[in-house]
């Protein structure tokens, strides 16, 4: 009998500012750089397949990428020249679109593929130091612009299937995400980014009932519209929350960026 292919865990990651890890940019994005290194040796086994979902890709219904080999979309400006020139030539995987669209559908949830859509920022950034050798395939799956955080933790809930499959599912975002205030240094959401940051990790480790319940609800936690004015960037959080089931979650990564306070989370 053949063994089981290993159950894979679910991981939120923070993708940093545009391309800064790939830019002269002194000590303050070193150990979200760090950390995004360390997970590859984190997993169970090298993945069959990553799907993840970035807070840079909104549609009106959840889309997936289905090409073969998914070109990259510098969506950032004002940076060096050389930053829109990176490369991460990950493969698609068709085959695995096609199944989050069946489990998607399966749950009430129908969406479409689109051929043509590459990898944001949000994906290959982070991706470039977490899994570096750009071999595993990948499918982008968007965030619908509609979407609040109980149907986010549904279109999560929905693909919990695929882990027993070994594929690896990731949200990708900022647990902060107020540019004005960040790009500007400002001071006056510093504590409010503590605040928040403490609830969100209280949340997080909570037992999944109640995880599931605060993060439906995250927008009446301390300091959460102040952190974020819009949600795009918290609710690939919620997916992989909704993804890890009853799996226990914990944060794994704790930082301070310019002032405001800032975490990864792992499930399972």
């Amino acid at each position: 009998m053949e063994p089981s292919p290993p159950r894979q865990p679910v991981l939120f990651m923070p993708h940093g500012g545009g391309p800064c890890f790939f830019m002269d940019w002194p000590d303050t994005w070193d150990h979200m750089a760090a950390y995004l290194r360390t997970l590859a040796a984190t997993l169970p086994a090298r993945p069959d397949g990553i799907v993840v979902m970035s807070g840079h890709w909104q549609t009106g219904m959840p889309t997936v990428t289905a090409a073969a080999h998914p070109p990259l979309i510098y969506d950032y400006e004002g940076f060096p020249p050389h930053t829109y020139h990176l490369q991460y030539p990950a493969p698609g995987a068709p085959a695995l679109a096609q199944k989050v669209l069946d489990l998607l559908a399966h749950a009430g949830m129908p969406g479409e593929a689109d051929p043509g859509r590459g990898f944001d920022h949000g994906v290959f950034i982070p991706f470039m130091l977490a899994l570096p050798q750009a071999d595993i395939p990948i499918v982008e799956l968007s965030l619908p612009r509609e979407c609040n955080a109980a149907h986010t933790l549904h279109m999560g809930a929905a693909l919990q299937p695929l882990r027993a499959c070994n594929i690896l599912i990731v949200g990708t975002g900022m647990t902060y995400h107020n540019v004005r205030h960040l790009m500007g240094r400002d001071p006056q959401s510093d504590a409010p980014s503590r605040a928040f940051d403490t609830w969100l990790a209280r949340a997080v480790e909570s037992p999944p009932p109640t995880r599931a319940e605060a993060l439906t609800h995250w927008a009446q936690a301390p300091g959460a519209r102040t952190c974020h004015p819009t949600p795009e960037h918290l609710l690939p959080l919620v997916f992989a929350a909704g993804a890890a089931g009853n799996d226990p979650g914990r944060r794994d990564y704790s930082d301070t960026v310019m002032g405001k306070a800032l975490s990864g989370f792992r499930f399972g």
